[in-house]
C-alpha cells in the first residue's frame, strides 16, 4: 500500500544501489554468511526431547505443508512447489476454495487446483488436533501463510495457529519453516510507507498486534520457534501477477512485491540448503525499496 511518491522516490534511490553479486548455492544468497539457529534437537509437546530432521530437502524429494494454502499467497506456494515436483498437503477450512492463483495459474486462474501430488485437508489452523494431523514425519517442511481481518478470523489466530504449527512440528521432528508476515511488523515498523504507518496504529492495530506476537514465537528469546530452522518473510505491498524472478532484501521503505514472487521467497527457504536468511525477518519487495541488497532477475495489499 505504498504511496505512488514513495515509490518514484525509492527507485531513484535505487538505481543508484549496486545489487550484490558473486558465486552462492543460493539464488537468494548474501554477501556474508548468517549463523544458522540450533536445529539438531528440539522439545515436544510431551516434554520429551526428540530428534528433528535439520537443513533443507530438494524440491522432488519434499512433502511440504502449506499452511493458509487457500489464500493467495499460499496457493501461489502450493502451485510453485507443485510445479517442482514436491507433495503438497494443505490445511484448508474450505478445501473447495483451492484453486489455480491468478499470477502463476494464468488463464486456469480460480479453476480447481488437481495434482496427484496435492492433498487437502478440512481443519483449522487453531486447531491443535487438525494441525498434526498434517504435519507429520513425512513433512519436511512448513509454509504459514496465514492472513485474514481479525474481525473474520479473531484477534488471535495468527499466534494461536502458528504455535499449534510450531508444537506439531517438534512433535514430529520437522526443522524448516517459513513465516509469511508484513513489512512493518516487529523492528520492521520504521520501513513500511507513511500511509501504511498511519493504517498500522489505526484501523490494522488489532491484526498487527497478533502479527507482532506470532513473530515472537520465533524471534523472542524464549520463543518456542526459536530452534526451528525459520525464516520471518516480510513483503511490501503484496500485488497479483506471475512471478518476476525480483526479490529484493532491504533495508530501507518497502515498495511492492507479487505474491508469486514471495511464494518463490518462502519455497526458497524449504528447498535451499544455503538458504541466507535462516533465523532471520527480511523485508522483501520488488518495485520501489531503497537499500536494496539483493536483486534477482481481492485482498488488501498486506495481507498474505
Amino acid at each position: 500500500m505504498a504511496a505512488a511518491a514513495s515509490h518514484a522516490s525509492a527507485r531513484a534511490l535505487a538505481s543508484r544501489a549496486a545489487p550484490i553479486t558473486g558465486a552462492s548455492k543460493s539464488k537468494f544468497a548474501k554477501s556474508r554468511s548468517l549463523a544458522r539457529p540450533p536445529g539438531a534437537r528440539s522439545v515436544g509437546r510431551d516434554g520429551g526431547v526428540v530428534s528433528v530432521t535439520a537443513g533443507a530437502t530438494p524440491a522432488a524429494q519434499s512433502h511440504i505443508v502449506v499452511i493458509g494454502g487457500t489464500g493467495a499467497t499460499g496457493a501461489e506456494c502450493v502451485v510453485q512447489a507443485l510445479k517442482r515436483g514436491a507433495k503438497v498437503t494443505v490445511l484448508a477450512r474450505t478445501p473447495s476454495k483451492m484453486a489455480q492463483p491468478p499470477g502463476s495459474g494464468g488463464e486456469a486462474e480460480g479453476q480447481p487446483i488437481s495434482d496427484p501430488n496435492l492433498t487437502v485437508v478440512q481443519g483449522t489452523v487453531t486447531s491443535a488436533a487438525d494441525v498434526a494431523k498434517v504435519i507429520t514425519a513425512e513433512t519436511t517442511g512448513v509454509v504459514i501463510a496465514l492472513g485474514g481481518k481479525s474481525k473474520d478470523v479473531g484477534k488471535t489466530m495468527l499466534t494461536d495457529g502458528s504455535l499449534n504449527v510450531i508444537n506439531a512440528m517438534k512433535a514430529a521432528g520437522v526443522a524448516r519453516v517459513a513465516v509469511v508476515t508484513s513489512i512493518g511488523a516487529g523492528d520492521s515498523a520504521d520501513q513500511a510507507p507513511f500511509v501504511f504507518k498511519i493504517l498500522m496504529s489505526t484501523v490494522m492495530r488489532s491484526i498487527f498486534t497478533d502479527k507482532n506476537n506470532q513473530e515472537q514465537l520465533f524471534l523472542g528469546p524464549a520463543g518456542p520457534g526459536r530452534d526451528l530452522e525459520f525464516c520471518i518473510v516480510r513483503p511490501g505491498g503484496l500485488g497479483l501477477g506471475p512471478p518476476t524472478g525480483i526479490v529484493n532484501v532491504i533495508d530501507g521503505e518497502a515498495g511492492s512485491i507479487a505474491r508469486s514472487d514471495v511464494a518463490d521467497f518462502c519455497l526458497g527457504v524449504l528447498f535451499e540448503e544455503e538458504f541466507p536468511y535462516l533465523g532471520k525477518s527480511p523485508c522483501i519487495s520488488s518495485v520501489g525499496g531503497t537499500s536494496w541488497t539483493k536483486d534477482r532477475g481481492s485482498k488488501g495489499m498486506m495481507e498474505a
